[in-house]
């Protein structure tokens, strides 16, 4: 039956003009949610119910502002987006828009696939079951402190544990990247390297790596001659490694993704460390070296200090820094910032460094547990030396910061008992009343402050060269400081024990059951060398993988010329689908031929033991909106403009009248690919198409006569999207939606698919074939 105009297909349910130009939209697996990505680079969600924004991400130089891709983890709760100007991927929470973690790639990503393994296994179920094991034997890591930071976000709420969320689901998922000159890479779940795969040419246009991981499938674009002329080439990877350690890959991804949470976790917390640390602690030096330069007696600060100490008397020059510079009020200011500045960074090292570089003790050790288990560990490339290294490198950074616990520690009591000496010598000077519980001195207390007078004043003009300064009195900041430079004021180790043992003994000196200490280097640097060695250590996995990733077919699908490019991109041909249930995919791309836009199917069996002819498919719809047809006239009356795999039998189109009119209209259809394929084609038995006339044996520009063509006449699966120059569609087969975009990328519609437009769900006819 045809359709009445006044009750076309599917409801329309939001429809928006939006303010800045759309260049990628693509819905939510599970909600009904639509995320935008515009020419500005924001990154927006959008709810069905009548388009309403539910928030927006603004650029930021943190990020980027050309987004180049989107997409969904498979449980719907993370957004991930790519951006070519600063070559990031961002993984954003659904709930609101913060970056819950972000990594760099080498090249800019053109495009994005994140598919979930379905495969079951009952090794894995036990694994799943098993995986909160962790939990149970290692403390929970405590919150960050609240913080303006929006970076802290991840860890800084109490009640809802973060980690937990960016780690998401047991069951395996990957994100695939693809970029230009060939890039392509594979990530378990959306954080960690599991395969970088070479050998494929071109610049990415479209993937998919199948639900059983057995085959990753790739569209290409590839510059072909300096006469701006490229070529579309289809190639099926063979990624069967993946497919036959599943069990293994899992565990070896959850591994990674807990250790990459928890650096990112010790970073925070570092980053956090150097936030307490207040620059009000460095006045001290500044005022310090001003007063060196300034004074014209040849005597140095540190026997002008111990004069006041000894005779309680101070020069007239060192009087007028204590009093006019650091005043009474200043140095009981400075006293109170230092003391709540190293508090601050104590508590913290205790209890976030310490337990999260314990917790990747712990991880790390588990992980060289089954890099030992070679049968079934070695093909994947676990290298237990590797690991070795790098859980060295993680006690070399817990010996660093027991090291900086001790330096604040030593400060602290130093700081405490030269303030308090000062304060009472500065009321002296000011003929305050000073209160008798202060005057009390003991001979040990003089001792005290004459060390640390000795230790902490004495000038070192090699350091004014390199900090603009001739002291370092404050010890605790060195660590903090972000830079290569060994410290300026290492800890004294002369005369420890341990030290003196291990430079006699030679057999223990080359221990590997001792962590290697560097008394030079701040906390930021082991940090950095800790971050480096793991990741070397997980980066051949990565190689390892990548390298047994092989073209099992490669096909040119057709050449393209610039000129003919003229509308804005907006997704990148073709499209790509898994059919779970049958080993079949399909690829869905159109190409102009004879300025009619035809879609073209290529369908390829991904399991090569299975006798199936593969083919290339061309449909082109007849004219169906007028009810009698002319006979003489071209039933092929309109061309494609874009299409999506709606489900597995359904393609998603919008098209336009070829004929040459006036305001020629553009129409939303759903395509059944049962129309598209005769009943010979169809294998009932498999319940999947087993066989299209053609094997792929010609180029197909070279011959596109050779390709069958079929002409489908759609019957009640369409509407004419009126008033609206359609040019692009976005679709979700399992939430039953559908968004349209004009050609100017600024005025969407959306509809609900599954429903007619007046709101009375009717019982579909059978769908007929032509």
């Amino acid at each position: 039956r045809r359709r009445s105009a006044a009750m076309p297909a599917f409801r329309q349910v939001g429809e928006k003009q939006l303010p800045q130009e759309v260049v990628f939209m693509s819905w939510s697996p599970k909600r009904d949610l639509i995320a935008l990505a515009n020419r500005a680079g924001e990154v927006l969600l959008h709810r069905l119910a009548n388009f309403q924004r539910v928030w927006s991400l603004p650029p930021n130089e943190n990020t980027g502002k050309e987004v180049t891709a989107l997409a969904w983890r498979p449980d719907g709760k993370i957004l991930a987006f790519g951006l070519a100007d600063t070559k990031r991927i961002i993984l954003c929470d659904v709930e609101k828009p913060e970056s819950l973690h972000s990594f760099s790639v080498d090249l800019a990503i053109t495009y994005m696939h994140w598919m979930e393994v379905t495969e079951e296994s009952s090794v894995l179920t036990s694994f799943y079951n098993a995986e909160d094991e962790s939990n149970l034997l290692l403390p929970k890591l405590p919150a960050l402190p609240k913080n303006t930071n929006h970076m802290f976000c991840i860890f800084s709420e109490e009640k809802s544990d973060e980690i937990m969320k960016l780690l998401g689901d047991v069951r395996l998922n990957a994100l695939v990247l693809g970029g230009s000159s060939g890039f392509i890479e594979i990530y378990a779940y959306g954080m960690f390297k599991i395969a970088t795969v070479t050998g494929v040419a071109g610049s990415c246009r479209g993937l998919c790596l199948s639900s059983d991981l057995k085959s990753l499938s790739v569209i290409t674009e590839i510059q072909t001659s300096s006469d701006s002329e490229s070529e579309i080439t289809y190639f099926q990877l063979d990624t069967s490694l993946l497919s036959s350690y599943l069990p293994e890959v899992t565990r070896m991804a959850r591994k990674f993704t807990h250790i990459s949470t928890l650096l990112q976790y010790i970073k925070l917390s570092l980053t956090c460390m150097c936030e307490a640390w207040e620059e009000i602690l460095m006045q001290m030096d500044s005022r310090l070296t001003k007063f060196v330069q300034e004074k014209n007696t040849t005597t140095s600060v540190q026997d002008e200090f111990m004069q006041l100490l000894l005779w309680g008397k101070a020069s007239l020059e060192l009087q007028a820094l204590l009093m006019n510079q650091l005043t009474v009020k200043g140095l009981k200011k400075l006293g109170q910032s230092i003391e709540s500045s190293y508090s601050s960074i104590q508590k913290l090292v205790i209890s976030h460094l310490q337990s999260g570089s314990e917790a990747l003790l712990y991880h790390l050790s588990e992980l060289k547990g089954m890099a030992l288990w070679k049968q079934k560990y070695e093909s994947l490339g676990l290298d237990a030396s590797g690991i070795d290294e790098a859980i060295t490198a993680v006690g070399s950074f817990i010996l660093k910061a027991n090291e900086l616990l001790q330096v604040i520690d030593s400060s602290m009591k130093n700081f405490k008992a030269f303030f308090r000496w000062l304060y009472v010598a500065m009321l002296r000077m000011s003929e305050d009343h000073v209160l008798p519980e202060l005057n009390k001195m003991t001979q040990k207390d003089i001792t005290f402050v004459a060390d640390f007078l000795t230790e902490h004043f004495n000038e070192a003009p090699e350091l004014y060269n390199r900090k603009g300064k001739y002291f370092n009195v404050e010890r605790v900041g060195q660590y903090l400081k972000d830079e290569d430079d060994d410290l300026v004021s290492p800890p004294n180790t002369e005369g420890n024990q341990w030290f003196n043992f291990l430079k006699d003994s030679t057999h223990l000196k080359e221990s590997p059951l001792l962590f290697p200490y560097y008394p030079e280097k701040s906390l930021h640097f082991v940090k950095r060398q800790m971050e480096g060695v793991i990741d070397q250590c997980l980066q051949k996995p990565a190689d390892v993988i990548g390298k047994s990733v092989h073209q099992a077919v490669c096909v040119s699908l057709y050449k393209i010329s610039r000129s003919e490019d003229s509308t804005p991109q907006l997704f990148k041909l073709p499209f790509l689908w898994n059919d779970k249930t049958s080993n079949l995919h399909y690829v869905l791309f159109t190409m102009l031929e004879n300025s009619i836009s035809k879609i073209h199917i290529l369908r390829r069996h991904t399991d090569t033991s299975r006798s199936v002819s593969n083919g290339i498919l061309a449909v082109e719809f007849g004219n169906f909106l007028n009810n009698s047809i002319n006979e003489s006239s071209d039933s092929r009356c309109y061309s494609c403009l874009d299409a999506h795999f709606y489900d597995d039998e359904t393609v998603t189109v919008v098209l336009k009248e070829s004929v040459q009119q006036e305001g020629k209209e553009r129409v939303l259809a759903q395509l059944p690919l049962s129309s598209v394929y005769t009943d010979e084609d169809q294998d009932r038995n498999l319940g999947c198409f087993q066989h299209i006339c053609l094997y792929i044996s010609v180029m197909l520009d070279e011959r596109s006569g050779e390709i069958p063509t079929r002409t489908v006449f759609l019957e009640n699966q369409w509407r004419v999207l009126e008033n609206m120059k359609a040019q692009y569609v976005s679709v979700n087969g399992i939430r039953k939606v559908s968004c349209v975009l004009s050609s100017n990328l600024r005025h969407v519609r959306v509809f609900e698919m599954d429903v007619e437009d007046d709101g009375e769900v009717e019982e579909e006819e059978e769908e007929e074939t032509t």
